[in-house]
């Protein structure tokens, strides 16, 4: 039996996700992290965020992550992934 999924989430969609890795790293390494966008956060940190399809393609990012010997902060799905926040979107 399977439980019931997540509600907040929209069915079929993917997902924004936010990943954080220690120090910077160029906007130009974009199209090799499939088009997440790179900004640079105040504290010296490189911030990865767009839209992950399912848990196989952000695995896959990982692993890219990995392979760049840069230690890994955070991953966390951004507050867009919620149905109330992209609501205003058109």
């Amino acid at each position: 039996m399977t439980e019931p999924r997540d509600l907040k989430k929209q069915p079929g969609k993917p997902t924004v996700y936010q990943i954080r890795i220690e120090g910077r790293l160029s906007p130009d390494w974009a199209d090799w992290l499939e088009g997440l966008t790179i900004t640079m956060a105040d504290n010296g940190d490189t911030l990865f965020t767009g839209p992950v399809v399912d848990q196989a393609a952000l695995f896959g990012l990982l692993k890219k992550v990995r392979d760049l010997g840069i230690p890994l902060v955070s991953v966390n799905p951004a507050a867009s992934t919620l149905t109330d926040a992209s609501d205003g979107e058109g």
